[in-house]
């Protein structure tokens, strides 16, 4: 059955704001910019070297995700800080995240190649973290810049950004598996660190959750 002129007007308006936000994840500069957010809000400049982008590059990006009200700028001095509008938005980004692993094989070979085989390296899902967080297996470390770990980590985690985790290995106990997480799923500094780890003789792991993400995903 058709619509009338009416409802037909209504549902293209309706559908073109629906589109505003999909027109906004379809870049993947977007999606990073998004993911960096999630973490702690930032300048622009900050930003533009965290996604390996000019800053005129993005700030355009950035513009393109405050028209589709996925992020916000607040003036602080000089700068303008960026941050995501709201929960929702990491809400978003850790579905579509679920949704690609899901259906996208090439995602995942892409993972599992970059993580597994290369590298040898185990992810640590959420249920076994928390395991072996609660019986005192496991130490967990958050390798993500301070700023991050200070503005959300997840309870109990220990915060050594990957850069200073070499002088900070003697502190970590031998007789306990080390859990390393940062940003996500496809973050490879939990990766890094577990090298490093690995290298010096700890049983270590990585983790593919990170705090942001946790909480989105119910996973308490």
């Amino acid at each position: 059955m058709g619509c009338n002129t009416h409802t037909r007007t209504f549902k293209n308006a309706v559908y073109d704001h629906l589109a505003t936000v999909g027109k906004a994840l379809s870049s993947s500069t977007r999606l990073e910019i998004l993911e960096v957010l999630a973490q702690a809000p930032r300048t622009v400049d900050s930003i533009a070297a965290e996604v390996d982008q000019s800053v005129a590059n993005t700030s355009q990006h950035l513009q393109k995700l405050k028209k589709a009200r996925l992020v916000t700028g607040r003036r602080d001095g000089l700068y303008v800080i960026y941050s995501l509008s709201g929960e929702d938005v990491v809400e978003l980004l850790d579905k579509l995240n679920r949704v690609a692993d899901e259906h996208i094989k090439e995602l995942e070979e892409l993972a599992t190649e970059f993580f597994g085989e290369r590298d040898g390296l185990e992810a640590v899902d959420h249920h076994t973290l928390l395991e072996r967080i609660k019986d005192g297996t496991a130490v967990l470390i958050d390798v993500r810049p301070e700023e991050e770990y200070d503005a959300g980590h997840l309870p109990g985690a220990l915060s050594i950004p990957v850069d200073e985790l070499e002088a900070h290995i003697e502190s970590l106990p031998t007789d306990r598996t080390i859990v390393a997480y940062c940003r996500g799923p496809y973050c490879a500094w939990s990766a890094e660190a577990v090298n490093q780890l690995r290298a010096r003789g700890y049983d270590a792991r990585r983790a593919d959750v990170s705090a942001p993400f946790w909480k989105a995903g119910d996973q308490t």
